[in-house]
């Protein structure tokens, strides 16, 4: 009682409640989406009641016929999901009303093909509706049209002609019934209906058309149309369909009176335009401008007209006149329209009118700091289009208002270079050093022209004014001693890098001095030169790296690992140099020195892809798989975007385990060339040539500048491709003169290789690659 309660000093206990009691009273009260074992068994007709221990077996204790675990959630989505795409199909809701598709119930009809007692019933169902359509509004010619569609899909075809022929007889005037009529009738009656209905909708062009189609010879064709035309004069169908049977001469006549009856048609004014002489087509089109004067294609076709006659000066004028005139008849200038239509003026050939289009749109509607922005962006959409004369226009109209701009002039003599030819580049290349005479890259390519097409003298005496124009220029000097160099000049190229070093000593100048003593063969002269070039910079990491090279060449190993030891000090910052001395201890069999080189090198570097691949690559070597795995491990999840971890990866995976590789590299760095080529490679392998040719295509064009993708997709050409796609890879390769890849710079680099051209590094790097396995 309470009191006693309140008057005991003994504490309360309290016993915690068993996890069974709480298991039963759940499963009592809640929802269960599964089935235990012995309802799997027994199907669930043995399972007591619940809040009772009795068992339901009259004749239910049949196992079930299934046995896997039933996922009810599941069932139940799945029934929703159904429900709901039934739902989406026959129906839609508008403001709370469900509704049939007006314009899908027809069409829908000729995918019910019955197969089976369900669609009979589904049929029947149809038809029993349909009926109801018909009878309650005959008048309705969409439901006699839906019927007659219904017995052609059920295959009684005399029934759907004998429906439509019903629909016809109530719905006279409805050009849809009767079309659908001659279309089920069979071709010996389709004349007769076609003209039963024309005589019902004399003004009917579609009925007159299909007339014309019904006739099998062109006479008879002619006849029909000028009947149809005393009964619509105005129809430009018509006309159009008439003049096509017709030979040009009477086509020409036969236009002069469409264009009488149908003054509003452009169509039909071009059309007589292009059959008429010079003189006739300029009045046909003035004409044509009085009729209509806000149309710009007939503005446009007069241009076209006077180019096509060499009167060349008039085009530009006609055009201006065009945008004057639309604009005073309220016409709205649209630059994207006029841009299209230059585009195709361009590809029928009329270069100077679509150059005029362009030169008298291109500033409208611009406001002046968006200009520049704009103008590039047209240029990139019409090459993107192949309007190459086009995108030319939009680059010199640019230039003649910003004359002193470098990027549009880099902009352009790219342009020039892939899509135009040597003349226009040089050409151009001469008016910009004009404007921007310090911009070095221009002066260059004018000289890189001169020189690939034999020209060696005018390239020295451009180089010659590049340096008028930018004394002590590195690039400059550097030309220039490429220049005589690659021209077998090796005198020439001595003093002038002597001459570079005492006017614009740079680290650079200095390596190529090295490299140019070195690759002669003056190993003593180059060792000296690249000692002193360390003494005054110190932290060059190229400079070290010719000097341990110049070491292991002579044989001095130990020299070498000394300068290198030197170097990661000096260089620490330099991922090549720690590379390079891990390599080297590697060859003298030092694999601990090795690992710890790399070690240090991520110390110094943390999070660096190059050194964690070597890491894992020197295992690999040793044999080491399991730890190999480790590193790679370790190091994508220190630089979990890099693609050459990734690339790498794919290849480390047995075969059947490399396609989910290569889409978990996809996803972690889905435009990475290198991972695009590991795929390709990988495809390869595995023999689907079509997809692999693909991908290759995607590295190349997503980098060009990766020489291991180009030596890989020729190699790939070589096995499974035709001597066209062979020479065609070669081709674009050569344009887009690569200059990096692992594999690409160990050939490109080599010193004996120093005076080789793309074409000749590409065939020996092919042949040198393994294929992928």
């Amino acid at each position: 009682s309470k009191r006693v309660k309140s008057t005991s000093t003994r504490p309360d206990r309290y016993t915690p409640l068993p996890d069974s009691v709480i298991e039963r009273s759940a499963n009592m009260s809640g929802v269960s989406n599964s089935l235990d074992s012995k309802q799997q068994k027994y199907g669930g007709f043995t399972t007591p009641f619940p809040g009772t221990m009795s068992v339901l077996s009259s004749g239910f204790t049949t196992p079930g016929g299934s046995r896997s675990t039933i996922d009810l959630q599941q069932m139940g989505d799945a029934r929703n999901s159904m429900l709901g795409v039934k739902l989406d199909q026959v129906s839609d809701s508008v403001s709370g009303q469900t509704v049939v598709d007006p314009k899908g119930y027809l069409t829908d009809l000729n995918s019910m093909v019955p197969n089976s007692g369900a669609d009979i019933e589904d049929v029947k169902k149809a038809r029993l509706l349909l009926k109801s359509v018909t009878s309650s509004n005959p008048k309705h010619g969409p439901g006699w049209i839906a019927a007659a569609r219904l017995e052609e899909v059920t295959g009684a075809m005399q029934n759907a002609r004998a429906m439509i022929l019903h629909g016809t007889e109530f719905c006279p005037k409805i050009e849809d019934v009767w079309m659908e009529c001659i279309r089920l009738m069979q071709p010996e009656q389709r004349k007769a209906v076609a003209a039963n209905g024309l005589r019902h909708l004399p003004n009917s062009v579609k009925l007159w058309v299909k007339a014309m189609e019904l006739e099998d010879e062109k006479a008879a064709k002619r006849r029909v149309l000028k009947k149809a035309l005393d009964q619509i004069p105005n129809s430009v169908r018509l006309w159009k369909s008439l003049v096509e049977l017709h030979d040009p001469e009477d086509a020409r006549q036969l236009l002069g009176r469409a264009t009488e009856c149908c003054p509003t048609s452009t169509e039909l004014w071009l059309a007589l335009a292009r059959l008429e002489t010079y003189d006739n087509a300029r009045k046909v089109l003035n004409k044509a401008r009085e009729n209509i004067p806000t149309d710009r294609q007939i503005w446009v076709t007069a241009a076209q007209l006077e180019e096509a006659n060499d009167n060349l000066a008039m085009v530009q004028k006609i055009i201006e006149r065009a945008v004057t005139s639309l604009a005073n008849n309220m016409v709205e200038i649209n630059r994207e329209h006029w841009i299209e239509d230059a585009e195709r003026c361009e590809k029928a050939n009329s270069i100077g009118t679509a150059q005029a289009i362009i030169r008298t749109i291109i500033g409208s509607n611009v406001e002046e700091e968006d200009r520049k922005h704009t103008w590039m962006e047209d240029a990139e959409s019409c090459i993107a289009h192949g309007a190459y004369d086009c995108a030319r226009a939009v680059f010199a109209h640019a230039l003649s208002v910003y004359p002193s701009k470098k990027s549009i002039w880099l902009r352009a003599a790219h342009f020039e270079k892939s899509h135009g030819s040597r003349e226009s580049l040089e050409t151009l290349l001469q008016k910009a050093v004009t404007y921007c005479p310090k911009v070095e890259v221009l002066w260059l390519m004018g000289a890189k022209s001169k020189w690939l097409a034999g020209d060696v003298p005018q390239a020295r005496s451009i180089l010659a004014l590049a340096f008028q124009a930018n004394p002590n220029s590195e690039d400059i000097w550097l030309a220039a001693v490429k220049l005589e160099s690659e021209n077998n000049e090796d005198e020439r190229a001595r003093r002038l890098l002597q001459k570079a070093r005492e006017q614009a000593g740079t680290a650079r100048v200095w390596m190529k001095s090295v490299k140019l003593e070195w690759v002669l063969g003056n190993i003593t002269g180059a060792v000296q030169m690249v000692e002193k070039s360390i003494r005054l910079y110190p932290d060059a990491p190229k400079l070290w790296m010719m000097q341990a090279q110049l070491d292991l060449t002579v044989g001095n190993v130990e020299k070498a690992r000394e300068n290198y030891s030197l170097a990661v000090k000096k260089c620490y910052s330099s991922v090549p140099l720690w590379l390079q001395l891990s390599q080297l201890e590697e060859q003298c069999g030092n694999l601990t020195r090795a690992r710890s080189v790399l070690e240090r090198g991520l110390l110094r570097n943390p999070r660096n892809a190059e050194l964690w691949l070597q890491a894992v690559r020197i295992e690999e070597r040793s044999g080491n798989a399991s730890v190999a795995k480790t590193n790679m491990a370790k190091a994508l999840q220190d630089c979990a975007n890099s693609g050459i971890l990734w690339a790498h990866a794919i290849f480390m995976e047995s075969r059947k385990q490399r396609k989910t590789k290569s889409v978990d590299a996809l996803k972690a760095c889905e435009h990475d060339p290198h991972v695009l080529l590991a795929v390709a490679r990988m495809m390869w392998a595995e023999r689907i040539t079509s997809k692999a040719r693909d991908w290759f295509g995607r590295t190349v064009k997503i980098d060009p500048d990766l020489g291991d993708a180009w030596a890989y997709y020729y190699k790939f050409e070589l096995k499974h491709g035709t001597e066209e796609q062979q020479q065609a890879v070669l081709k674009k390769a050569v344009a887009a003169e690569p200059h990096h890849g692992e594999e690409w710079c160990k050939v490109s680099k080599n010193i004996g290789n120093w005076r080789k051209k793309t074409e000749e590094i590409l065939r020996q790097l092919a042949v040198a690659l393994a294929d992928p396995v």
